[in-house]
């Protein structure tokens, strides 16, 4: 006959999981104890950037959201090397005026770790993506928020920390259709 466990130890248990990799490659399930690890959504800090002062309605525009990765931890690309491993993305939720038009990831760095036998495609440092808006013409002269969201897998050089949502809330300035467009932080949005 098995033990049961109170709801106390099952919340315990639970929240000291890591997911670590053997050095197989194969993604398997450890017990953490190092309460020096930090949180998956507290390795990755996103600061985002919008390419115009204020986005005229029916104009196109662009948001960078700069991701500032924890030394000593890395994310997988958005085109990982395995199949099990988790992508980096950016969500746009449904948001009444505004339409996404495309999201461009850069390319991982080819980076070699313990637990794989094969290069892994990761983000490390600081990392840039940039997605392609459009103000339709119907949308109201104000402030907006649109709420992205920076989905990943944080990990260091033997274990990963449970994947992680980080919302990423972008002020947008909306000025009548009519308004000149005036770019803004040229030092992310230079081509």
């Amino acid at each position: 006959m098995r033990a049961r466990r109170g709801p106390i130890a099952e919340i315990a248990a639970s929240s000291i999981l890591l997911v670590a990799f053997s050095f197989g490659g194969t993604p398997q399930i450890a017990a953490q104890t190092d309460s020096s690890l930090p949180s998956g959504a507290s390795v990755a800090k996103p600061r985002a950037y919008v390419s115009l002062d204020e986005v005229p309605a029916g104009h196109l525009f662009e948001v960078a959201i700069v991701v500032d990765i924890l030394t000593g931890y890395h994310m997988n690309s958005h085109t990982p090397s395995e199949e099990y491993l988790i992508p980096t993305g950016v969500t746009l939720a449904p948001t009444p005026g505004f339409r996404e038009t495309g999201t461009t990831y850069p390319d991982g760095q080819m980076l070699q770790f313990d637990f794989s036998k094969e290069k892994l495609s990761v983000y490390s440092g600081s990392v840039t993506i940039r997605v392609k808006l459009a103000a339709d013409a119907s949308a109201a002269p104000g402030e907006a928020t649109l709420p992205f969201t920076l989905r990943f897998q944080a990990c260091n050089m033997s274990a990963c920390l449970p994947p992680a949502k980080v919302p990423v809330p972008v002020k947008v300035k909306v000025a009548a259709a009519d308004t000149k467009p005036h770019p803004a932080h040229p030092e992310i949005f230079k081509s």
